[in-house]
């Protein structure tokens, strides 16, 4: 009986695309990686636009009138200023998020759909970071010279809250989860939480097609709001229990791992860095870019400052940011291989989601850029595990 080889196997894997196939999944990711970039200079330029326009003062100073009203200044400019860069921003909008996704056939959602979306995204997700904003804003008048330091603390919080309650409140505004129908599907999901301690009462099927042709599932929540959620795009790709016990069994690792606790924990330290340089930079930063009647960081009428500068520290800092999150994916591929030991089922799944993240890029690149490992070594790691498996098996 020959030997098994994983090397040989992982190539079996991603030759199940053609090379066009993979030329073309290299030149989307790649793209994407000057999207970075792109992105960065269009978030400048706009925020840079609004606040030399001195719109943002004239409202400051309008709802003043000679008399300190802080909260009110607060809440009216921050509303002000996000409608008007979340306008400017469109055409940029467009082309990235939809048109893009479009030309490479990763969505099949008409422009109306998408943009009406965008629409309910604003309506949410507008008063949600105006409220985030408002409590940072009442830390730096309260606490001026400290504020950065609690700041990082109440993003932490605010990223948990996020994420507890988005899986009731927000995610069904955009599709819609229905419980998953009985049969094979569901009776393997259910067996699979129990077996790992995921709650298992609330197995959905969504509407994932309605905007991204990605193939995908996920667990979100935490405690009575966990819920494990798969993408009917994973059944079009005609996914097998196989499949599915991969995939789902990646997902629950997260919830497993605490996986939300320990990015909270990490972005509130990438937070607690960049609120303490916005602190320390915003007189020279508002001074270069021509900010003369902002009163200083506490003064939201200079919020456009704070926002050039967490774009430009946010582009700065993707290397380390995707670095926590690839950590956390390959983490959950080893929860999925040791508690479900899925190999082929989860390198099937894995080949499905190359045509928007490359195959095999150089190391350097999945480094900078790469928010999940590269499909060619997550492969590898799923063969290499097959193979120590049967080497198990045969002493057995």
């Amino acid at each position: 009986m020959a030997q098994f080889d994983p090397a040989a196997a992982t190539q079996a894997y991603l030759a199940v695309l053609t090379p066009a196939q993979h030329a073309k999944a290299q030149a989307y990711t790649q793209g994407g990686h000057w999207l970075l970039l792109w992105g960065t200079l269009v978030a400048v330029a706009v925020a840079w636009l609004v606040l030399r326009s001195g719109v943002l003062v004239k409202v400051r100073d309008g709802i003043e009138k000679g008399a300190p009203k802080p909260v009110r200044v607060a809440l009216a400019v921050l509303i002000v200023d996000a409608v008007l860069e979340m306008i400017l921003s469109l055409p940029w909008s467009v082309y990235s998020d939809w048109w893009r996704e479009k030309a490479y056939g990763l969505t099949s959602q008409p422009f109306g759909g998408w943009l009406g979306e965008q629409l309910l995204s604003a309506v949410i997700f507008i008063p949600i970071t105006t409220l985030l904003m408002l409590g940072l804003y009442a830390l730096m008048r309260r606490a001026p010279k400290t504020w950065w330091l609690w700041g990082s603390g109440v993003v932490a919080a605010f990223f948990v809250v996020a994420m507890i309650l988005a899986p009731v409140f927000i995610m069904p505004l955009f599709n819609d989860y229905k419980p998953a129908p009985p049969g094979p599907v569901r009776d393997e999901v259910v067996a699979m939480a129990a077996k790992v301690g995921v709650p298992a009462d609330k197995i959905f099927i969504y509407d994932g097609s309605k905007q991204s042709n990605r193939y995908t599932a996920n667990v979100a929540g935490i405690g009575a709001t966990a819920r494990i959620a798969m993408s009917d795009v994973m059944f079009k790709k005609d996914a097998d229990l196989a499949e599915v016990r991969g995939v789902v069994g990646h997902e629950m690792g997260h919830y497993v791992r605490g996986h939300i606790f320990i990015f909270a924990g990490m972005y509130a330290a990438m937070a607690l860095v960049a609120f303490f340089l916005v602190d320390r930079l915003f007189a020279p930063v508002a001074r270069l870019l021509g900010a003369k009647d902002v009163r200083g960081v506490a003064d939201p009428a200079g919020f456009p400052v704070i926002g050039i500068m967490l774009a430009v520290l946010g582009l700065l800092a993707t290397p380390l940011q995707v670095s926590i999150t690839r950590i956390g994916e390959s983490d959950a591929d080893t929860f999925s291989l040791e508690n479900f030991n899925e190999p082929d089922g989860l390198a099937k799944a894995l080949v499905k989601t190359i045509e928007y993240r490359a195959a095999t890029p150089s190391k350097l690149e999945e480094i900078l850029f790469y928010d999940h490992p590269s499909v060619g070594g997550r492969v590898r790691k799923a063969m290499d595990w097959k193979a120590a498996q049967m080497q198990v098996d045969a002493v057995k």
